[in-house]
């Protein structure tokens, strides 16, 4: 929850400045919601729609609407409409003082500034970086990301014009120290990736400009950066690997360039023992290297796999890939004597430069025609806009005029019944009004809490060799009260699931509750029945006056003998896979659901192995699914579906029970919230 909740204030440019959201009110804050929601959806389409619709609105100010707006165009590849709003954005926010419009202003100068630099437009990227710097400085906002992000920015491209180059590095020292400083205040993966992006960005910026001293120093501070990233216990195997790599690539390219060639060798060879440098794209990257040592035989080699690499990320000859691949393996293989294959490419480069250069002034005009038809578009809105309000102005007054004489003439003969019929009328529009706003309040709460409590069950699994495992869960109304979720800690790995008793909002507050305690619990290595007894505590008693309880199936597996310790307090017996039968419920001790009697004791079980044999636990809103006959699917056909089901992978056993349920179910409504997790442990 606090990472979802850290990368919201990201995009949302709302870190920093001691800035409050507490003049929002309920609709804004539902329209910024909706718009999150698009945005991890990755529908930019969608952001368009809705930033467009709330900016019309009133919801989102013309500076956020057009952030929004820019960010979902530059999404989709259009890029000069991205550039048009956030200009318009940047012109609506830059002499504002209130903390949203500044934080606003500081979230678009920091993509505006980023998209001139992609063009290599660092001139322009200036005008838009050193101005923001100085302001968001000024204004006590030199502790956010898009500052420091500037601060890069700013020294990358000063450091193209050949200007001071103390000044450049002053200014460059001063973004990575603040780097380090926000790590060291947020102690998690995210600080340090934010960090690794931008060191990366200055490293790319000097070997660019081959000035492979300077990007040694930087590199040596990646390697610093990255053992950080290896520490945090949010921190992705996945990503630090890939980023190992880089960093020894990087290495191996700028020792070349300062003439240490042994070591520049090493590096390489360090490369080579990554994972990454084994694909198609590694191969094109490690050409960095094998360009600026002159290996040329060695880098045709690797070229070889520039095909495959175009395949891999859907590339097509465009007109950018001519120039940043065609054309380098044209140079390569000519260097390297390979004259047959030079040949080759260049009739590749021949055959598909025309058609890449049309297609490429086609779209420019197509995106110059889209900005020029906004402009008009948004043109024309004004004169409209300021016509309706001229003509509302003369409406008004005419209907005013005519009202108070009408008035004047009948007030003396129907006083007594026009005021009678104004009270009734006034009454009920008071009563209409009270009623329409209840219900649109009740209908934007219950929306804001079915997404705060599906933000807070993982929709993310772990990535680890010699696991798989899967969960979903599926409200039977706006906000339910089944939970799961889990805790990775080295090889031991904690999971629960559960079911609150009743539905809707107290049920999803309640379970809310269990979640925060489960992972607290869990967090300071507690055993699975240690873990329900305190939530049981914590739950019960004179605080839990409405009585409500939740059952609960929690268990801890270590990863590398398969050991399986869990606790079950009055939850549906889970179904284990394999053995002669293939597939059974698991035998388990009753223990009482939690939070009915404080005081208890919970008995825990365990499996000496589970390796291999698929754990599958669920709510009874699975096996007491009914059909529109009140006909129950029951625990027989559920572990006769399983037993059927040969396991490719947890979530192939999720999505066939999902299924089955519909089928089952048949068109009626679900009568109760359906949670599934699936697990297996497998011997590395």
């Amino acid at each position: 929850m606090k990472n979802i909740w850290w990368t919201l204030a990201v995009l949302l440019t709302i870190a920093g400045c001691n800035s409050s959201n507490s003049g929002k009110n309920k609709e804004s804050e539902d329209a910024e919601y909706r718009v999150y929601s698009a945005y991890q959806d990755r529908d930019y389409n969608r952001i368009l729609t809705l930033a467009d619709s709330f900016k019309t609105n009133g919801l989102f100010s013309e500076g956020k609407a057009c952030y929004w707006l820019g960010y979902a165009n530059d999404r989709l590849m259009q890029k000069r409409m991205a550039e048009f709003y956030w200009n318009m954005g940047m012109a609506a926010t830059e002499n504002a003082t209130d903390d949203e419009s500044v934080r606003v202003y500081a979230g678009i100068a920091n993509r505006l500034t980023g998209l001139k630099c992609s063009w290599g437009e660092y001139e322009a990227a200036l005008r838009v970086a050193l101005p923001a710097v100085e302001r968001l400085s000024n204004l006590g906002c030199d502790t956010t990301s898009e500052y420091t992000n500037l601060l890069i920015y700013k020294g990358c491209c000063q450091s193209r014009f050949g200007i001071n180059e103390s000044m450049v590095d002053q200014t460059l020292n001063r973004a990575y120290k603040a780097h380090l400083e926000n790590v060291r205040r947020h102690a998690h993966a995210i600080a340090c990736r934010d960090a690794i992006v931008g060191i990366v960005n200055i490293i790319f910026n000097y070997l660019e400009l081959r000035d492979y001293k300077k990007a040694l120093l930087w590199i040596d501070r990646l390697g610093e950066m990255l053992d950080k990233y290896e520490k945090m216990p949010d921190a992705r195997l996945d990503y630090l690997d890939r980023q190992r790599a880089r960093y020894e690539l990087f290495r191996a390219t700028a020792l070349e360039g300062v003439g240490r060639k042994n070591e520049a060798v090493k590096a390489y060879g360090m490369y080579q023992q990554q994972k990454l440098s084994q694909t198609a794209e590694g191969k094109i990257l490690g050409c960095d290297y094998l360009r600026v040592a002159e290996k040329w035989q060695e880098a045709a080699d690797n070229y070889s796999y520039l095909d495959e690499m175009m395949q891999q990320f859907k590339s097509t000859y465009s007109l950018e890939n001519i120039q940043k691949a065609l054309l380098k393996k044209f140079e390569i293989n000519m260097m390297a004597g390979r004259i047959d294959t030079a040949q080759a490419v260049s009739m590749a480069i021949v055959q598909h430069l025309d058609s890449a250069i049309t297609e490429t002034q086609i779209a420019d005009a197509r995106e110059h025609e889209a900005v020029h038809q906004k402009e008009m578009e948004m043109a024309a809105e004004r004169e409209h806009a300021q016509q309706q309000r001229q003509m509302g102005r003369l409406a008004m007054m005419t209907i005013l005029v005519v009202a108070l004489l009408i008035y004047i003439i009948v007030r003396h003969r129907v006083q007594a019944r026009l005021k009678k019929a104004h009270n009734q009328l006034q009454q009920a529009y008071d009563q209409l009004e009270e009623t329409t706003t209840i219900k649109e309040r009740m209908e934007s709460e219950l929306r804001i809490a079915r997404d705060i409590q599906m933000s807070m069950v993982p929709r993310i699994f772990p990535e680890r060799e010699g696991l798989d495992m899967y969960a979903s869960m599926t409200p039977a109304k706006e906000v339910g009260g089944d939970l799961y979720g889990y805790l990775l800690l080295d090889d031991r790995l904690y999971f629960v699931v559960g079911d609150v008793s009743g539905k809707g909002v107290p049920a999803s507050l309640f379970m809310a509750q269990a979640t925060r305690l489960f992972l607290t619990l869990a967090k300071q290595g507690m055993m699975p029945a240690e873990i329900c007894t305190r939530i049981n505590d914590a739950l019960s008693g004179q605080d839990n006056e409405s009585g409500m309880f939740v059952t609960l199936w929690l268990g801890l597996v270590d990863l590398q003998s398969g050991h399986l310790d869990f606790c079950n307090a009055g939850h549906n017996p889970p179904v284990i896979g394999g053995g002669d039968s293939k597939g059974e419920f698991l035998d388990m001790k009753a223990n009482a659901p939690i939070g009915l009697w404080p005081g208890l004791g919970y008995e825990g079980e365990q499996v000496e192995n589970i390796k291999d044999r698929p754990l599958f636990i669920y709510t009874d809103g699975l096996n007491e699914a009914e059909n529109p006959q009140q006909e129950q699917l029951g625990d027989e056909r559920l572990l006769d579906i399983l037993r059927k089901t040969n396991f490719s992978s947890a979530q192939q056993v999720i999505d066939t029970l999902r299924q089955e349920v519909e089928a089952h179910r048949n068109g009626a409504e679900p009568n109760d919230d359906l949670t599934m997790m699936c697990l297996k442990v497998t011997s590395v």
